[in-house]
């Protein structure tokens, strides 16, 4: 359904980049971007022959359950997998003396992390007991959420009884870098009294536990503690407590925010302590496995790895953790545009994946032409301070100019003396922006203000290369695009930059987030991200000392801020629905999700790719409402060989959530892509209440069937309404 627009509560977020070829900055900082290291090849996962705990057949949870560590059988399993990793200590000794086991998991995966010390991966993956070995990954966090209205978060709260028992009891993992227990957001007066787990500094009735996961954590004296920014603001938008007051850079802001989920529980299980940058593998799979023994519900990890073309270690562990029933939201990755950059963790089938989508909202300097005002975005560059500074305004066009624009990009040198006693209005693009802002200096600007080329709102502009190796000493600012069409036409006009701040409330909602990443999978062509999310400065918490009863915030951009979103969303659906599986829950979102909502971030047409969007866009008053479950909650029929002229078929499985029976229809819609055709059958199904009946779902590719992909809706009806819908996808190669 289409949200009404309303000033919510909103969560600062933040986004998480993944571990093989990132950014090394979202584009919201810089324009250019650097590669990060993606693989740790001095520590291997070792995945050991055997199924974990999540997925073996004596200790796997029954529906709906989780797993049972106090059992007899389960403890007989675990000294089991405990015998055979010694087992592999002991080939180790015998056959890599210098390798080194420095963790071992048996929840999400049976497997240990070694410390290689010179001994190959490929000798380690010799070894009778390894089913399988690889270098361990590099998690990157990047800082880049929307107001609740965008995602029927209110609506979806008086359903399940008000905001007081939104997510209420549940608890949600944090995986990240800390939680400000400081915060007011996650102040914990009216909570009842909580078992409190790890260091007991950084927790109190909201947030239950604060946990440290870095192999050198104990020797470099780090903690739980938050640190970096990240993780308080990924919290905030999770579960920041109804109704917080917030102020940025001393402006109010005129809502009062709140999470997602505003009763439910935290945990801080902090893989990015103190200023560390990444994380491995076996710091995550820790945290992931604690979590769960703890008794976490959902875990959000905003963060994530480049794909690399295998499935690896991560994604497994976060299928079978969905199968012994947490729910796993992570972000997609910041690498777009263009499909195949979706990153590990977020590939992973049964991952609840996020896309993003802007908010518009900021906090900016009021910049008057003409009588009227608009919002300038700082970054890393001067600003206005004190007094306002007022000159005329001077439209550069002189080439290169932007073609979205019409304004000139102040990428070559410009007469000297031309910008002289102005504001220089330019364009983004072709060049960073300390070339072009250092430019229009030398040119004889007095301050600058740089026209965006995307639809959207202004964003923070980060520093690169400057032409003469000096940084610009004049102010300088971002406008939006449809801000800098206006101001275009006001050349020569007298123009006045304010020192002091405003909140603008812009309606630039709802528009693609231009860096998330896209399917499909490279590993088997599946459709990801699942579905659509805030993205584009989400207002959340941040720690900080010096900002008063309120606390600090900030507005970030990435899908770091989207995948909190899913997050809370699992824990209201999940504390209204506590019998439901974590595929159920899962379902519950996806397959209810917004189909229209968000357009390109390049032109206002709807986007469809199902690649970028998923299912469409969260709407929370629908996922509580569902009424039945998709299993799983899309269809990929992977890589189609061209000229095959292959037939394929899959099953779903249909979930009635409902206390009654119900009669459904099955239909294929929206089929897009030539000479690929979909089906389901049986076409009407009737399915008593809690139970579940199968359907096929049948791909039959033509000989001649274009080369690409071919994507289309599979809808589920109850009495001429939708209930259900979920993507249905194939490619042809």
């Amino acid at each position: 359904m289409r949200r009404t627009r309303a000033m919510l509560a909103a969560a600062l977020v933040a986004v998480i980049v993944a571990a093989a070829p990132v950014s090394a900055a979202s584009p919201s900082q810089t324009d250019s971007t650097a590669a990060r290291p993606t693989v740790d090849r001095s520590i291997a996962i070792v995945q050991l022959k055997g199924d974990p705990l999540s997925t073996s057949a004596k200790t796997k949870p029954a529906k709906g359950k989780k797993i049972d560590f106090t059992s007899a059988t389960t403890k007989a399993y675990r000294a089991q997998l405990s015998a055979h990793r010694n087992d592999f200590k002991r080939w180790l000794a015998a056959n890599a003396p210098k390798a080194q086991v420095t963790g071992s998991w048996d929840i999400s995966l049976n497997a240990v992390s070694v410390k290689l010390n010179g001994t190959s991966l490929k000798t380690v993956a010799l070894a009778p007991q390894v089913a399988r070995a690889e270098y361990s990954g590099r998690y990157y966090k990047t800082v880049e959420d929307p107001d609740l209205a965008l995602v029927d978060a209110l609506a979806g709260w008086a359903a399940v009884g008000g905001a007081a028992n939104a997510g209420k009891g549940v608890k949600v993992a944090v995986i990240d870098s800390g939680i400000d227990v400081e915060h007011p957001c996650f102040d914990d007066a009216g909570y009842p009294a909580q078992t409190q787990l790890g260091d007991k500094r950084f927790t109190n009735n909201k947030i239950i536990a604060a946990k440290v996961f870095y192999n050198k954590a104990a020797n470099q004296g780090l903690t739980a503690e938050a640190i970096d920014t990240h993780g308080t603001h990924v919290a905030g938008t999770v579960a920041c407590n109804h109704l917080t007051p917030a102020s940025v850079s001393g402006v109010d802001i005129p809502y009062d925010p709140s999470g997602v989920a505003p009763a439910a529980l935290l945990g801080n299980y902090n893989v990015f302590p103190g200023t560390l940058e990444s994380s491995r593998d076996e710091d995550i799979l820790n945290a992931l496995d604690a979590a769960y023994a703890d008794g976490f519900d959902v875990a959000n990890m905003s963060l994530g790895g480049g794909s690399s073309g295998v499935q690896g270690l991560l994604t497994i562990a976060v299928d079978n953790l969905d199968r012994a029933n947490m729910v796993v939201a992570v972000s997609s990755g910041n690498d777009g545009p263009g499909h195949y950059t979706v990153g590990s963790p977020g590939s992973a089938a049964r991952a609840l994946t996020a896309g993003g989508g802007t908010v518009g909202h900021y906090v900016a300097a009021p910049v008057t032409v003409g009588g009227a005002s608009y919002g300038a975005v700082s970054g890393d560059f001067p600003v206005v301070e004190n007094a306002p500074l007022s000159k005329p305004l001077a439209v550069v066009t002189a080439a290169p100019v932007n073609a979205v624009n019409g304004i000139g990009e102040a990428c070559s040198a410009l007469p000297a003396g031309s910008l002289t006693g102005t504001i220089a209005l330019i364009s983004r693009g072709t060049c960073d922006f300390s070339t072009k802002i250092r430019i229009a200096q030398l040119a004889g600007a007095s301050a600058v203000l740089v026209a965006n080329r995307i639809p959207g709102d202004p964003t923070a502009m980060g520093q690169g290369v400057s032409p003469d190796g000096v940084q610009p000493t004049v102010p300088a600012y971002m406008v939006s695009l449809a801000d800098a069409l206006v101001l275009k036409t006001k050349n020569g006009l007298p123009t006045t930059i304010s020192p002091d701040l405003a909140y603008f409330l812009s309606g630039n909602d709802d528009i693609q987030y231009e860096a998330s990443s896209q399917g499909p999978t490279d590993v088997d062509f599946r459709v990801k991200p699942d579905l659509v999310a805030p993205a584009v400065n989400v207002l959340s918490s941040v720690p900080g000392d010096d900002c008063g009863a309120t606390g600090c915030w900030a507005f970030f951009s990435g899908t770091s801020m989207a995948s909190p979103h899913l997050a809370g969303a699992a824990a209201v659906v999940r504390g209204l629905h506590p019998d439901w599986t974590a595929e159920q829950v899962r379902s519950a979102i996806v397959n209810t999700a917004e189909v229209g909502s968000i357009t390109k971030f390049d032109s206002a047409a709807v986007l469809t790719d199902v690649n970028i969007v998923g299912a469409g866009q969260l709407d929370l008053d629908s996922a509580v409402a569902a009424r039945v479950a998709l299993g799983p909650v899309s269809t990929s029929f992977g890589s189609i060989p061209a000229g095959s002229g292959q037939t394929q078929t899959r099953t779903v499985t249909v979930t009635n959530l409902t206390a009654g029976a119900l009669t459904l229809s099955l239909a294929i819609s929206d089929t897009v892509g030539a000479g690929v055709a979909f089906s389901v059958a049986p076409a009407t199904i009737t399915v008593a209440a809690g139970q579940s009946a199968a359907v096929t779902v049948t791909m039959t590719a033509a000989k001649a069937a274009a080369a690409g992909d071919h994507q289309a809706m599979l809808t589920v009806k109850a009495a001429g309404t939708t209930v259900a819908h979920a993507v249905v996808y194939a490619f042809v190669k």
